[in-house]
This record gives structure tokens, sequence and C-alpha cells, in this order.
């Protein structure tokens, strides 16, 4: 019997973290490398039938695959993203009353002072049927809201340890 694979949602820091263009350590970076190269052969990365995380994504990464591992997973994701079996695409509905959040976002008052940029990862996570993890490297915004998020159905996973965040 063939495995199902696992869905996940990724923040654009970890395929930014994964190309190592910055000061970041090596242990972050081969932590984001990994968790993109799982996702390639195994996974279901989950993005918005509106293209708000493929959009991100363009401004950061390359079409060509390289030179990184973040821009290798892009590649991927353009040459799949309409195999259903690896890449599932939600509908994010915005909110009529204010048309730049999204209906599914939650209404929690913790989260109203989280990061405006990133809520379409969490539309997304919350949008899909299996509610799957959002994959976050160094973005300590989702840390401060970890629990808000997790109160209302949204798992994120900290690629690059949680340690990081408790300094």
């Amino acid at each position: 019997m063939k495995k199902k694979r696992a869905p996940v949602v990724v923040d654009t820091n970890v395929t930014i973290v994964a190309n190592h263009r910055k000061d970041e350590p090596l242990p972050w970076v081969a932590a984001c490398a990994c968790a993109l190269n799982e996702i390639t052969k195994s996974g279901v990365a989950v993005i918005d039938e509106e293209n708000l995380i493929f959009n991100e994504y363009k401004r950061y990464l390359s079409f060509a695959g390289q030179p990184g591992v973040g821009d290798q997973f892009f590649k991927w994701l353009v040459d799949n993203r309409y195999r259903d079996d690896r890449v599932a695409r939600v509908v994010l509905l915005a909110d009529p009353q204010n048309p730049d959040e999204f209906l599914v976002f939650p209404k929690d008052p913790q989260l109203s002072t989280f990061d405006r940029s990133d809520r379409k990862f969490v539309a997304v996570a919350l949008a899909h049927a299996e509610r799957p993890p959002v994959l976050n490297a160094v973005d300590s915004g989702w840390w401060h809201h970890k629990d808000a998020l997790q109160r209302n159905g949204v798992l994120v996973r900290f690629v690059c340890g949680e340690e990081i965040f408790k300094r």
C-alpha cells in the first residue's frame, strides 16, 4: 500500500534560509534544506489558488532552480504545481467586511498583531482539510504568536529549532 504524502505549508523564510545567501548558521541552512528536500521527495506543498504564496516565492526565488536549495524547491513547485498528488491548492476567500483579510483567518484578538504578510500562510493551512503545519525558519513573529495560532488550529513547525527564539 502506498504511503500517503504529508501536506505542509512553507513560509518563504524557509526557502530563503535554505539558499544560504546571508549569515545564517550552517545548521539552520541544513535544517531548511532538509525540510524542503523532504517535501520534494515525499511530501505535498500546500499553496493558494490565488497565487499569493507563489507570487511571494517569485520575488525571492529563481525559476531556474539555482543556485540554492530554496530555488530548487521553487523550481520543483513550478514543475509540479498542477499535480494534485504533489501540490495542493486551496481557495482563500476575502472577508467581505475587510478585503485585505481572509474569512478563514482567526478573529482571535491575540492574533491582531500577527504580521499581515504572513496571514496567507495561516489561511492556507486552515483552508486545507488536513490542517497541515506551517514551516517557519527564523521569523520570530510566528514564535510570539505560536500559542494563539495553535489554539486556533494552526501548528507551526520551527525548522531551525525553538531555541533561537527562546533567547
